[in-house]
């Protein structure tokens, strides 16, 4: 049971984080003028590497804390599996910001890249509430409303910064 907990916290940050950074900083970089290609480019790049970041932090803080609780080394393979579940979420979570941009023109593909990313945040909390027998409507409200923050902030600061 302990180990399901941690894969489920695993995937849900894993999209969560995902999902509103990338579609923040995509946001963000389309709003201030940046050509189609540039926001392609660097949302992949961002994307993998966020991924991979994500997953190696996922990878020692488990392994950092299940230490301090043994006070001894412990056995990697929860951890490695909660880093790769972590890379598979943010990677996956990624593409439904991004896909919009290989697809529409930028101001079309932001709108689409904005609202599927906030419909599937609201989708996210809706099944982490069902997993843990929590108000499913409020879970997924509040995760997308909290992650819409991060895409004004990014639009914002997208606005206020454009490109010369």
């Amino acid at each position: 049971m302990k180990n399901s907990a941690l894969y489920l916290r695993t995937i849900v940050f894993g999209i969560n984080d995902s999902l509103v950074s990338t579609v923040g900083f995509l946001a963000g970089i389309s709003v201030a003028g940046v050509p189609s290609a540039t926001i392609i480019l660097t949302g992949t790049v961002y994307a993998l590497v966020e991924a991979f970041s994500m997953a190696m932090g996922d990878f020692l803080s488990e392994e950092s804390a299940e230490e301090y609780v043994s006070r001894s080394n412990v056995n990697d393979r929860p951890s490695i599996i909660s880093a790769v579940l972590m890379f598979i979420s943010c990677v996956l979570a990624s593409l439904i910001p991004l896909v919009p941009y290989i697809i529409f023109a930028s101001n079309i593909a932001i709108i689409v890249s904005v609202a599927l990313s906030v419909v599937s945040l609201f989708v996210v909390g809706m099944v982490s509430a069902r997993f843990s027998r929590l108000p499913m409507l409020w879970r997924g409200a509040r995760m997308a409303l909290l992650g819409g923050a991060a895409i004004v902030m990014g639009v914002s600061i997208g606005m206020f910064m454009p490109v010369v």
